[in-house]
């Protein structure tokens, strides 16, 4: 089959469905009127109310729902004082954790380097020991000049 013939049968086969389930679907997206005559001509009215309750809203809060803020309108200044604590807070935080990061760093780098120099002033003082001759004090500026 080409595709197009695979496509003409599958639009065929979803208008056929939404033929099918057109009498369902009328009843709860309908008008009120609609609405209202199927509720009289079913024997179950109870549960249709309660199905009708579940589906339809009020007017008052279908108005307020439609209020609401769109994508391109103003922030309320609620909006903008909210926004702008939690940028705050989200700046504070990032400022402790970067100033916590270079403390530790630098006391790594200081540890680092009082074991640096603790090892150099030990080879020092062996290479002193070693060179020592007992005649002078082993200080470098009465080692022998050669």
């Amino acid at each position: 089959m080409s595709w197009k013939q695979v496509l003409f049968l599958a639009y065929l086969m979803s208008l056929v469905l939404l033929i099918v389930f057109e009498g369902g679907s009328t009843m709860s997206v309908g008008s009120k009127t609609m609405a209202v005559d199927s509720k009289k001509a079913s024997t179950g009215g109870s549960s249709k109310e309660s199905l009708e309750k579940r589906v339809f809203m009020q007017a008052s809060d279908a108005s307020n729902f439609f209020k609401k803020r769109g994508k391109r309108s103003t922030k309320s200044r609620d909006e903008l004082n909210a926004e702008t604590r939690q940028m705050l807070a989200a700046d504070e935080q990032r400022r402790e954790y970067y100033e916590e990061q270079r403390n530790e760093f630098e006391n790594f780098v200081e540890e680092e380097r009082d074991e640096q120099d603790e090892r150099s002033r030990e080879q020092i003082e062996q290479w002193r020991e070693y060179h020592y001759d007992g005649l002078y004090p082993p200080y470098l500026y009465n080692r022998h000049i050669v």
